[in-house]
Parts: structure tokens; sequence; C-alpha cells
């Protein structure tokens, strides 16, 4: 764990897509920056065991069904009464060609990726809203902004994610609310199905020379979170070692 720069004593923070990767690592600094910490997750088991090990509480739910969603939702106001951070970072992979892409994996990955982020966001602004503040951070992608061989779903998603922030910056900044996003280029299970030749290309065409750690995505989330941040929204904030210059 990195050194904590953000205090988040007494605040409430969920993250979608948690029980491992980028979105684990999110919710175990949060936690150690003394913030209550739901992580939801599809995998029921998997989320539960992350959470015993960070200290976190885990939920199960599909962020693609909105009467999931909305449960998350409320069992975490009727806990702690309140919500002060969302991060909004659950995905999927269904790569194939575009001509060989069938309509099932088109949809599960919007559902998701998009589907999921819009749903989680709908949900708490009404909170967000009332309480006058709060703040969102949403997991986009390098592939929503230059594309990749195999990943048409994928990268529409991402790219739609990115469109959603700065529309939904704009909606909801005179209520007190930032949205904000990065674009993270780290080692997780999501690049696991990446061919080795292709893998070393990315690897090669990073300035950095190698892939972040997901530990190393945490720190802009948490600056975007913060109160030091309170006047920055519609950021779409690469951690990607470069690779986006």
């Amino acid at each position: 764990m990195a050194n904590l720069s953000f205090d988040f004593s007494g605040r409430t923070v969920v993250v979608t897509g948690a029980a491992r990767g980028i979105g684990r690592a999110i919710g175990e600094h949060f936690h150690a920056a003394g913030a209550k910490v739901y992580l939801v997750d599809f995998d029921a088991a998997e989320v539960e065991s992350a959470s015993r090990e960070i200290g976190a509480i885990g939920l199960a739910a599909d962020v693609s069904d909105t009467g999931q969603v909305n449960a998350v939702v409320e069992r975490v106001i009727a806990d702690t009464g309140r919500i002060d951070v969302l991060v909004n970072n659950a995905g999927i992979l269904r790569d194939a060609m575009v001509w060989k892409l069938t309509d099932e994996d088109y949809e599960a990955v919007m559902a998701v990726h998009a589907g999921g982020t819009f749903r989680f966001t709908r949900a708490v602004v009404p909170h967000f809203r009332e309480r006058g503040t709060g703040r969102i951070i949403n997991v986009t992608s390098y592939t929503g902004l230059r594309g990749n061989l195999g990943q048409s779903n994928y990268a529409m998603a991402k790219a739609g994610i990115i469109g959603f922030t700065k529309t939904t910056a704009k909606e909801l900044a005179r209520f007190g609310i930032t949205v904000n996003a990065i674009s993270p280029n780290a080692q997780t299970r999501m690049i696991e199905s990446v061919p080795a030749d292709k893998l070393a290309q990315l690897t090669e065409a990073t300035p950095m020379g190698r892939y972040g750690t997901p530990e190393e995505m945490t720190a802009a989330v948490a600056f975007l979170a913060s109160d030091e941040a309170a006047y920055v929204t519609g950021v779409v904030l690469p951690v990607d070692g470069g690779i986006s210059i």
C-alpha cells in the first residue's frame, strides 16, 4: 500500500467491480485512509473474500440490473446514513472481431460498463443532491479513445463512459457534485486474454516501459474523491505510463 495523502475518515465509499484488480486496490486504499468501504461485485464468493481480507463490506450485485443497483444504494444509506464517493469500475470482456461479435456479447459488455456506470450514478444522485456534495469517479480506458482490435464493444462502452462523465459533470456541478474519470493502464486479469505478442507491443508503446499495478491507480482516484479536488470536474485523467501521449 502506497503512502496515503488524503483522509477519508467518516466517509462512505462504494466501489463496483471490486472483488479483484483495480477495484479491490481502490477499496483497500480508501479503507486504509479511514473510509467505510463497500465492495460490490457480481462474484459473491470473491467479493466476500476480498472484503474480509481488507476490512470492507462485500455486496454481491449485478450492476446491469436496476433493482440490484438500487438495493445496494439503499442498503449502504441504511447502514451509514450517507454515501460520499462512488467509483464505477465494474467491467467484463467479450472480445471478438466485429464480424464475429454476437448480439449477446455486445449487449453484455455495454450493459456492465456503460449500463452499470449509468445505473449506479442515477441511484446515488438524489442522495448527493440532498446533501449538496458527492464524488463520482468512473473508470474508462485508452481503448475508448484509440480503439483496439477485437474490442469494438469494449471500446464503444468505454468511449460512452467518457461522454457520460463529461455530460453528468455539467449537469451535476451546480449541486456540489463532481464527476471525473481515470483512464488506467494496469496489469490486471482484464488483460490476461491479450495475446503475448500484442501485449509486448503495448508495453513497448508505453513510455515508462511497463504496465502499472492496480495500486498505482488508486492515488489518482483518491485525489479526485478528495476535498482538495472540489473544483475539478469533467476530467478524464490518464494513469497510463504515458501510452496516451
